[in-house]
């Protein structure tokens, strides 16, 4: 196969490409491509547009944010021997965006294009899930001194700024949704975006949230520059999972308006803005740290200086951060027209480990901390002091609940009420390697994305084959399922469509229901309590 060529006079540019073929089915990958500049370190960046005649091989992927290394296998229970390959980090250049496409025609109309925002913890793995490849999620909480003075911060605790840790290229490749997309005669575009990470994002006080001005900034050059790539920049879906849909629901509070978005087990009720001056306290404890390791300041300290100073000073978490922009994001309308939103059945397992080092007394303790609806909620969820096994479920339960399920329906029932169309659904699929770690979080991107080989498992299969068709025709512009039923994608490879009756024997209804009377002042800061530290993706 020749290799693809894009000549791009907005750009300026001609663009050299990879072809490959999915099965039968031919597609076309344009890598690394750089939209922003970074002028400096903690600096916003500047967008690229203009590559002065260049050739410009977009045959690589690019390098990504540094970070500390770390096994990925763990929470995906990848097998051992699946190897995972170094990749190369550049502060500088990490600004990059990756593109899969149909092979161009000129007699075809623009595209549908899905934006994919990989999640990350904000802090200790991201590009595994984004960089078409595959990122994990460590985040270790730490509990406000005032999570009662401010308990909707506390669902921030959970922060996200992860450290982009190693990353497989395979995992979260969109070749094979890019190459089923064509097979359906509904062919779509999708674009993966890289951006700054952990210290390299948070910045020293001056700018914030550079992450998400990244993200922005490549989400502007989707618009202006895919028409080239055959895309259309009018129908465009955002996309992200777990902190990347986080992100996903910062850009929709936030805008421009885009067609569509898919939060996937997450959004902002996950990990919402924490205010400036927890911050400021961060920075200026690794600024202490790093003058400790003979480099004058955060600004002009070396790389590696950096990342260790991060490891010494524990720093597992980091966050979005309060910004008049983000002000009120509860109550500001989502700009989009349509989206899909769902959650996994166990997304609480990236707790697992850190709860079940509770007894039953600390986990009760933490429920008797809320004197209207402490006890109310201990019993609902099972826990009782002298049963530590039904406290630590009981307590994963709550958690799961709280941080997942039900923003699921407190953002549905929003949009419902503004009139956007909303695509509700579950991912009940176990892990096709180990059945007993359940439909656990961020599973669902082994099946979305195919990028590693699950005919082994002809159920997995199924799934597998199911979510990416349903994604393709969401992005496409049609119903992937009734608006007025939710999906379900499993158990055992049953998908299919489900009333609310069913729903209520895959979810806990009921406990929603009280917990949306007790409100977020009530139960955060016992989810916090049970919570702060406690997250590690080694389960």
């Amino acid at each position: 196969m020749s290799a693809p060529q894009v000549s791009h006079q907005t750009l300026n540019a001609e663009f050299k490409g990879t072809a490959r073929k999915i099965g039968e089915t031919d597609i076309h990958q344009f890598r690394g491509i750089k939209y922003a500049n970074i002028p400096a370190r903690f600096e916003r960046a500047e967008p690229v547009d203009n590559f002065n005649g260049a050739s410009v091989d977009a045959t690589q992927y690019g390098p990504r944010c540094p970070q500390a290394a770390v096994d990925v296998r763990h929470l995906l229970r990848i097998p051992e021997d699946f190897e995972i390959p170094d990749e190369p980090e550049d502060e500088f250049e990490c600004l990059n965006l990756d593109i899969t496409c149909p092979p161009l025609s000129a007699n075809s109309a623009p595209l549908p294009v899905l934006i994919w925002i990989h999640g990350t913890d904000l802090m200790t793995l991201t590009s595994a899930f984004g960089h078409s490849r595959l990122t994990i999620i460590q985040v270790v909480l730490k509990l406000s001194p005032s999570v009662r003075e401010h308990p909707r911060s506390a669902v921030s605790n959970l922060s996200l700024q992860c450290y982009l840790m190693s990353s497989i290229d395979l995992v979260t490749d969109p070749a094979k949704i890019v190459a089923d997309s064509i097979e359906a005669k509904q062919p779509i575009i999708v674009v993966s975006i890289n951006y700054r990470l952990n210290i390299f994002s948070f910045g020293d006080g001056k700018e914030r949230n550079l992450a998400l001005k990244d993200q922005r900034l490549g989400i502007d050059w989707v618009r202006k520059n895919i028409a080239a790539f055959g895309g259309n920049p009018d129908n465009i879906t955002l996309s992200g999972e777990s902190a990347g849909a986080v992100y996903v629901h910062a850009h929709l509070v936030t805008g421009p308006p885009v067609k569509r978005a898919v939060l996937a087990s997450g959004s902002l009720y996950l990990s919402s803005p924490l205010p400036v001056e927890r911050g400021n306290g961060l920075i200026q404890a690794l600024q202490t740290k790093v003058k400790e390791l003979g480099q004058p300041s955060l600004r002009e300290a070396s790389v590696s200086t950096l990342v260790q100073a991060l490891k010494e000073c524990n720093v597992n978490t980091m966050w979005i951060q309060e910004e008049p922009e983000l002000e009120n994001w509860e109550t500001k309308p989502e700009q989009v027209d349509e989206l899909m939103i769902g959650d996994t059945e166990y997304e609480s397992v990236i707790w697992r480990n850190g709860v079940e080092t509770l007894d039953g007394e600390t986990i009760t303790a933490a429920f008797e901390q809320e004197k209207e609806w402490g006890t109310k909620l201990r019993k609902l969820y099972q826990v009782v002091a002298d049963r530590p096994t039904a406290c630590k479920l009981g307590a994963l339960d709550l958690v799961n609940d709280i941080r997942y399920t039900l923003p699921v329906e407190v953002i549905s029932e929003k949009l419902a009420a503004a009139n956007k169309r909303v695509y509700r659904y579950v991912f009940d699929q176990a892990n096709p390697w180990q059945a007993s770690s359940r439909a656990h979080h961020a599973v669902d991107l082994l099946y979305l994305f195919a990028g590693v080989d699950l005919s082994f498992n002809p159920t997995a299969e199924i799934v597998g084959q199911e979510t990416r068709k349903r994604w393709i025709r969401f992005v496409s512009g049609s119903s992937p399922w009734s608006s007025e039923r939710r999906f379900a994608f499993g158990p055992v490879g049953d998908c299919k469509e489900i009333s609310e009756a069913q729903f209520a024997g895959r979810r806990r209804v009921n406990h929603l229901k009280v917990l949306k009377e007790a409100g977020v002042g009530a139960y955060m800061p016992i989810a916090t309590a049970l919570t702060a530290g406690k997250i590690s993706l080694l389960n």
